[in-house]
């Protein structure tokens, strides 16, 4: 009679673990793999390699043969007509032909079938990057939102408590009303700076479960992320390799159009019956006969060349875009990197200074609460600038370290 009671109070207990578990940190890496599974511009970018992957299989076969039945000089006059058994020269035919691609032409067409799936797999990769940078950028956005609320409910703790002891000090007579207004100002002043970096952090939040499909409450602090060098982000750069795949893709469509130089023949085989004599076979061949290469067949090869000329101007001009993008980003992140070294020395060091100066003169009775406050909302400040600059400073790392293609992806 136990083993029911047990087996209840351990589904209990199982059930209840969801509900008493709490989640784990979310980590930037974490996001980013989340992202990358649920996203569905990747999804759709990898279906789009695999359909041309499996046109590049077929883009190597000879056309399928042709069946011809019918009939052949059926009478349509006269006491004979339509009649398949009195005119000698009436004959049912079935046939087969075969239009016939040089193995030269198959292997030009399947080459550049071939680059367009290695274009589209480029694609794929693009998409990936593309998904890894925006969450990287929403990650760093919830990030600091909450490390800036950090700083505004502290704010709003030590106002609280300041109100309280304005309060105790004005009713023992030892303190004045003009504190009491004073701070109860500075009290509202400080919850509206919470609700307001609330506000932003709620927006960060759901911006951020777009890409990784749920809420995530605690965001762990950002690693030091992998800097590639200036080739590196320009070789792997989505505008470069993308550029590259299309010369790829402009060259072997150039060499597949010089082949239609040469026609494709068509063989053909046919049995012929006849009623009362004997049955024929015919065997034939179709050859075209390009009359104007120079105005068809070499214009089409010139339109071709003429678009791995354009492909290669774009992938100049894209070798330029990735290159100042990538000396900018560099030129921002050092710039950053300056000010917040010069902010936290010249600035932010000064500011607890004041604050600690502050905090000495209101327990010598040399300074007041609202003084104090004060202090302590300028030195608020000052650190939520600090905030921004680091946030700014890794969002610029991130779009150096995100935006490329991983590496070897785009090989």
């Amino acid at each position: 009679m136990h083993i029911p009671f047990l087996l209840r109070a351990v589904a209990l207990a199982a059930a209840l673990i969801p509900l008493t578990a709490t989640a784990a940190p979310l980590s930037l890496d974490a996001a980013l793999d989340l992202a990358v599974q649920r996203s569905e511009s990747a999804h759709s970018a990898r279906a789009g390699a695999a359909s041309a992957s499996e046109m590049a299989r077929a883009s190597g076969q000879l056309p399928d043969p042709m069946l011809n039945v019918g009939v052949e000089n059926l009478p349509v006059t006269g006491s004979d007509r339509f009649s398949t058994a009195r005119e000698p020269m009436t004959q049912k035919v079935v046939g087969i032909s075969q239009e016939w691609v040089s193995q030269e032409k198959r292997s030009a067409r399947q080459a550049a079938a071939q680059a367009s799936v290695t274009r589209e797999m480029a694609q794929a990769q693009v998409a990936i990057a593309d998904t890894r940078l925006q969450t990287a950028m929403a990650y760093l956005d919830a990030y600091y939102a909450a490390e800036a609320l950090k700083l505004t409910t502290a704010n709003e703790h030590h106002a609280n408590e300041e109100l309280a002891a304005s309060r105790a000090r004005l009713a023992s007579s030892t303190g004045g009303s003009q504190d009491v207004l004073a701070l109860t100002a500075a009290l509202g002043m400080s919850e509206d700076e919470s609700a307001e970096i609330a506000q932003q952090q709620s927006a960060a939040k759901v911006v951020l479960q777009r890409w990784v499909g749920a809420p995530a409450e605690d965001l762990l602090p950002v690693q030091v992320l992998l800097i590639p060098t200036e080739q590196d982000y320009v070789a792997s750069h989505p505008l470069v390799v993308a550029a590259q795949r299309d010369i790829e893709v402009a060259r072997h469509e150039a060499a597949f159009a010089a082949t239609n130089r040469n026609p494709n023949w068509t063989w053909s085989v046919s049995y012929g019956q006849r009623v009362g004599n004997s049955d024929m076979v015919s065997v034939g061949v179709s050859i075209p006969l390009p009359v104007s290469r120079a105005e068809r067949q070499d214009r089409e090869t010139s339109s071709k060349l003429a678009m791995v000329e354009k492909s290669e101007a774009a992938l100049n001009e894209a070798t330029r875009v990735a290159t100042s993008e990538f000396l900018a980003l560099a030129s921002d992140t050092q710039r950053l990197q300056e000010r917040i070294e010069r902010y936290r020395s010249a600035v932010a060091r000064p500011a607890q200074q004041r604050t600690a100066a502050a905090m000495a003169a209101y327990r010598s009775n040399q300074a007041t609460l609202a003084m104090l406050f004060e202090a302590r909302h300028a030195e608020l400040e000052i650190q939520r600038k600090v905030l921004t600059l680091q946030r700014d400073l890794a969002k610029t790392q991130a779009q150096l370290a995100y935006r490329p293609l991983a590496l070897g992806a785009q090989q």
